[in-house]
């Protein structure tokens, strides 16, 4: 990857991001991981890389149609976008190559990927048999010499679909078929009796993809309909521009301008059409002319299988050794030496680090405010929840047991707004306040606010993270919570929800760092104080963990940081536009990234303060978004029991010389050398260490 102009030390964020998603497919080509997580990675790989075209390259699209505006952004535009797409063919050819590595180790493990050409007789009945019982009915393709309509406007974004090219006398005729992953498996696992093929005196486990049984069948689906003398279908896949446009006008509840939003993004503009390679050149002109391809589009030949996102879930017929090994969420001491989370919090802050600790202690913190008779308000923002919420459960339940309840739902929260609008609705049916925010901000804090009367006063116990409250998340995503019921903190997340309502009001936060209003000055502060102590000589540290580092005025702050002698490391899982190590502009930076099993999530701040360590957890990355345009809350850590914690987490993440990187001028992903040094994976390292202190009595 091209490095950036050391006169204009800015790595573009789009370029940073598909080094973020090389390190991803990194982990799908390490053979220290076993090979069912390696596929499962390709299917991540295969999902970010969905979003990054329905987002980032939207996002140069617009600009580069902004050019008859401006010429010069049209112009850089027009080259990244040339850069992208080298980059993803690279990466692409990466991909195709890890696949077959995968599924050569599988086949040493007795599993199979097959496709409808090694089918045997017996296994071609039972998939026609399986097809008209259980696929055919899911089915009603498209014919496109029937529709008038633009098939850019028909297809659904991120969707697998088959293009059918039936030949025969006449003028060929085509249609396009939906491959049903929503109602059926993608993976189907052919019955052993009919695998006659054995290794090592076993059956070898056979899986076809939903796709092919389809294809495998076409002729069973439009015979009767259609005469032809042959038929075929190569896979497609479509993806859209993410952003879209809703309606400021009076009559509309802001439920439906979300719902007609989401209808708007799936007629909105084409981004990327992903194709099989061996699809036939005149089919594709067929398709490229139905979709109205331009210039700007990308257009990208690949294997024979599309949407590969559904990888993820891709099922272990073998050995629990194919997978990760089972890391169970450890207990919390803090919390179990007490009867009830109330009494645990009151006794002392606690910290909870996911998914090393059960999300179950937030949710039977809220499942116990359901039903204490002391508690009389509960107040939570909620951005991306499941689809069976826990939380929210005990929400409803709090409101049906007489409590108030309080709910900033963010609407907007990409990918998620119709779960939420469902939410939302059930919620608001209840009895519950359901608070949408403000228009022009989006709602990313990670708050709860819970009131008790004790002794008849109302005391507050209060919860800030870095992550959201999702129980499904917690499971893979790292993410630190802390419970208080330090007056003046839990005085300031009141704050921040009497702000989201009544944002005209005046406000002041002495601890918590709050976007947008108070997050740069403060940042800014605490920088400059760092910058202050190395020009008198002190030490001055800063150590950062955030996903994504893009703010230009914070880059330029922690270059100027940087030539003062402020010494910098960082953890950076995703986009990083600063460029470390150059001489006399950031020679003092170091910057890694970590990719493992579960997703590094946290955001951490860490400032030396002359010896008097502040750390904060946020909710917020180093990005002008979560600065200035997001509602973002961080917290100090006051504890030092905690701090230390947090601390020796941190130095264990830098010590990471496994599944460590090094992010540099070139973003090449290098990993850290391990030298004559023991392996550190930290992931696993820091499970170790809190299940040691799960052992002290």
């Amino acid at each position: 990857m091209q490095a950036p102009s050391m006169d204009n030390p800015e790595f573009p964020r789009e370029l940073s991001w598909l080094a973020f998603n090389g390190r991803v497919l990194q982990e799908a080509a390490d053979t220290r991981n076993p090979p069912i997580e390696r596929l499962r990675f390709l299917g991540i790989y295969s999902n970010n890389m969905d979003e990054f075209f329905r987002v980032r390259v939207a996002d140069v699209k617009r600009r580069i149609l902004l050019k008859r505006y401006r010429t010069t952004e049209h112009e850089d535009a027009e080259l990244l976008l040339a850069e992208i797409q080298h980059q993803v063919l690279m990466l692409g050819k990466q991909f195709n190559k890890i696949y077959l590595d995968i599924q050569l180790e599988l086949r040493k493990h007795n599993i199979e990927l097959i496709d409808d050409s090694k089918l045997t007789e017996g296994q071609s009945e039972w998939v026609r048999n399986y097809f008209n019982s259980e696929v055919k009915k899911h089915i009603s393709p498209i014919i496109l010499s029937q529709t008038d309509a633009s098939l850019a406007k028909i297809l659904d974004d991120n969707t697998t679909y088959l293009m059918v090219e039936m030949a025969g006398v006449q003028k060929p005729e085509y249609a396009i078929v939906q491959v049903p992953t929503n109602e059926v498996s993608r993976f189907i696992e052919l019955p052993l009796t009919l695998n006659t093929r054995k290794k090592n005196g076993h059956y070898r486990r056979q899986i076809l993809l939903l796709d092919d049984i389809i294809t495998h069948c076409l002729a069973d689906l439009f015979k009767g309909f259609f005469e032809f003398d042959s038929i075929c279908a190569f896979s497609l896949k479509l993806t859209r521009d993410a952003e879209y446009n809703i309606s400021d006008t009076l009559d509309q509840s802001l439920i439906d301008k979300m719902s007609k939003g989401i209808r708007q993004r799936l007629k909105s503009e084409p981004t990327r059409l992903v194709y099989d390679a061996a699809m036939p050149e005149q089919m594709l002109k067929v398709l490229t002319k139905q979709l109205g391809t331009s210039s700007i589009d990308a257009l990208i030949a690949g294997t024979r299988y599309r949407n590969f996102k559904d990888f993820i879930g891709f099922p272990n017929l073998g050995r629990q050794s194919m997978e990760f090994p089972p890391l169970p969420p450890l207990p919390s001491p803090d919390f179990d030496q007490h009867p009830t989370t109330f009494d645990a919090i009151r006794h002392s802050d606690i910290l909870l680090y996911y998914p090393y600790h059960s999300f179950g202690y937030f949710t039977e913190w809220v499942r116990q405010a359901s039903f204490d008779p002391k508690v009389t308000h509960i107040r939570i923002s909620l951005y991306r929840v499941a689809r069976q919420s826990r939380v929210i459960h005990a929400l409803l339940d709090a409101v049906r047991n007489g409590k108030s309840v309080t709910v900033v739902l963010e609407l907007k929260a990409r990918f998620d707004e119709e779960n939420n609008i469902s939410w939302a609705r059930k919620m608001t049916d209840a009895g519950i306040e359901v608070i949408f925010g403000q228009t022009t901000l989006k709602i990313h804090s990670k708050i709860c606010l819970i009131t008790r009367l004790e002794k008849g006063e109302p005391v507050r116990y209060g919860h800030i993270g870095s992550g959201n409250f999702n129980e499904k998340t917690a499971r893979i995503y790292t993410d630190m919570s802390l419970f208080t019921c330090h007056p003046e903190i839990t005085a300031e997340i009141e704050q921040v929800f009497e702000f989201i309502q009544y944002s005209y009001r005046p406000f002041v936060f002495k601890h918590l760092i709050v976007s947008p209003t108070w997050s740069r000055p403060k940042l800014k502060k605490l920088i400059q104080r760092e910058i202050d102590f190395a020009v008198s000589g002190r030490k001055a540290e800063i150590f950062l963990k955030v996903n994504n580092l893009v703010d230009e005025e914070i880059v330029q702050l922690l270059y100027t940081a940087s030539q003062a002698g402020v010494k910098i490391r960082m953890i950076i899982r995703g986009m990083c536009s600063l460029v470390p190590g150059i001489p006399g502009k950031s020679q003092t930076i170091k910057i890694i990234s970590i990719l493992d099993r579960f997703l590094e999530h946290a955001r951490v701040y860490v400032f030396h303060n002359g010896g008097d360590t502040d750390v904060y957890i946020s909710s917020a990355d180093w990005m002008t978004r979560n600065i200035d345009q997001r509602v973002e809350v961080g917290v100090p850590i006051l504890d030092a029991r905690i701090k230390q914690t947090v601390l020796t987490t941190l130095d264990i993440q830098w010590r990471d010389n496994v599944k460590g990187r090094i992010v540099d001028a070139t973003q090449s992903n290098t990993y850290i050398s391990r030298g004559n040094k023991r392996n550190i994976r930290s992931q696993q390292s820091i499970y170790d260490y809190f299940a040691k202190i799960c052992q002290k009595p």
